[in-house]
């Protein structure tokens, strides 16, 4: 059978049968959009956990020294010796050492702080990192080097984007403070005093109070302090009475993503332990999210199931309605073939117009709950601009979802239309 042919038969017959075409392609869309908005809505969230709130590259590795030394190779300590050995590992590109200062510290502020008056004092940490870990972040020119500037000259620092992010939500509405971005602050100062506290004992060193001055702002940042050059830290610990010799972390970048497992493996083999709090966090929320969405997406199925056994038995109903109609087609020489087919289009054109409605009333309702949500939600940390995220494949996939679930229901009714005998039909 010619396709013009075919086409007009299944326009003349679903516009014959409106009102069971209409209902079955809405049981469709029905279906077929609520599993487009769950998923996209996992997307969306699962995007946010993994780029804003515990952002990681799969590449990187972080290596802390061991909880236990077991006395293991030099035991577990993190010296300049121990880097080199984690850099001579296969599938290690570089490294980028780590060094905590291991002295308490304090800073004191009391002036204006963009317009508002402020006096507070608290504790600072404050570690200390090789430039290339933070470099493309420094966005104060005078420290694009990221390097020690000695004594009496301020230390460039960097902050937290998250810590920022925290700031901007919780902490400056309830001071009534003015919202900050990352550019705002880049080329303030404060002072930090070292080796001082208010709350911990301090070591015998003597205290140095040195300004401190925000460079810019990264994600690689310490989330609760600051983050400054590797050679200040060393210089402040050794001029405290500290450890200045060993590491707190030395993070590895791989030359490939997949050579990361057997990375693990060797540092560990090493006696060194991988911190990877934050990438469990992510993939412990990523799947709390999955789970939610799997489960909704399985409703939505199930959903899509039922429209397909509804399209099944409409279609029942429309072959023993058309017996004769299909016994004519079968005398004057159609095949059993074409008889399929025109079962099947039918369903066809329902099913894709049903997951086409679906998917666009999913996007339509994703676009107003963001409307809502950014009218409506208080502005709380880390809130999206979207809570969703459409990939063209799951577009698509929304429409042949449609078109597969159609199609299945209407296998059995199409195979039984093939069947039919036209002498007998005719015959009465």
């Amino acid at each position: 059978m010619r396709f013009d042919a075919l086409s007009r038969l299944v326009r003349l017959s679903l516009a014959r049968e409106r009102k069971g075409a209409f209902f079955s392609a809405f049981g469709v869309a029905m279906g077929v959009g609520a599993l487009v908005f769950f998923v996209g809505l996992g997307l969306g969230v699962g995007r946010v956990i993994r780029e804003r709130i515990f952002p990681t590259d799969s590449r990187l590795v972080d290596v802390v020294p061991p909880a236990v030394s077991l006395g293991l190779l030099g035991g577990g300590k993190l010296d300049t010796a121990a880097v080199e050995r984690l850099a001579a590992l296969p599938g290690v590109e570089t490294t980028y050492r780590k060094m905590n200062v291991r002295v308490p510290a304090v800073t004191r502020y009391d002036g204006v702080f963009f317009g508002s008056r402020l006096r507070m004092g608290m504790e600072v940490l404050a570690v200390g990192v090789d430039p290339g870990l933070v470099q493309k972040d420094v966005g104060l020119a005078e420290a694009k080097d990221f390097k020690d500037p000695g004594e009496g000259k301020a230390i460039p620092a960097l902050i937290s984007t998250r810590l920022l992010e925290l700031y901007n939500k919780t902490f400056a509405p309830a001071r009534k403070l003015p919202q900050l971005s990352a550019e705002m602050l880049i080329g303030f100062g404060f002072p930090v005093e070292f080796n001082r506290s208010y709350v911990a004992a301090t070591s015998g060193g003597p205290t140095t109070t040195q300004q401190a001055q925000v460079v810019g702002a990264s994600d690689r940042a310490m989330l609760a302090g600051i983050t400054i050059p590797l050679d200040t830290a060393v210089r402040i610990n050794r001029a405290s009475g500290a450890d200045a010799d060993s590491y707190s972390g030395v993070t590895l970048v791989a030359a490939d993503p997949s050579r990361v497992p057997e990375l693990v493996e060797a540092v560990k083999g090493m006696g060194f332990e991988i911190d990877d709090q934050e990438r469990r966090l992510a993939e412990n929320a990523g799947a709390a999210v999955a789970l939610t969405t799997s489960a909704l997406a399985l409703l939505s199925i199930l959903i899509c199931v039922l429209a397909a056994v509804n399209i099944a038995h409409a279609m029942s109903s429309s072959v023993r309605a058309r017996a004769k109609e299909i016994g004519v087609m079968q005398a004057v020489g159609a095949s059993r073939a074409d008889v399929r087919a025109i079962v099947l289009a039918e369903a066809g054109v329902v099913g894709m117009l049903g997951g086409a409605a679906g998917t666009a009333a999913a996007l339509l309702l994703a676009f107003l709950v963001d409307r809502l949500a950014k009218g409506y939600l208080p502005n709380f940390p880390f809130k999206p601009e979207s809570f969703f995220s459409f990939p063209v494949a799951v577009v698509l996939g929304g429409v042949l979802l449609g078109l597969v679930a159609a199609l299945a229901g209407a296998y059995f009714p199409s195979r039984r239309a093939a069947a039919t005998d036209p002498a007998r039909t005719l015959a009465g």
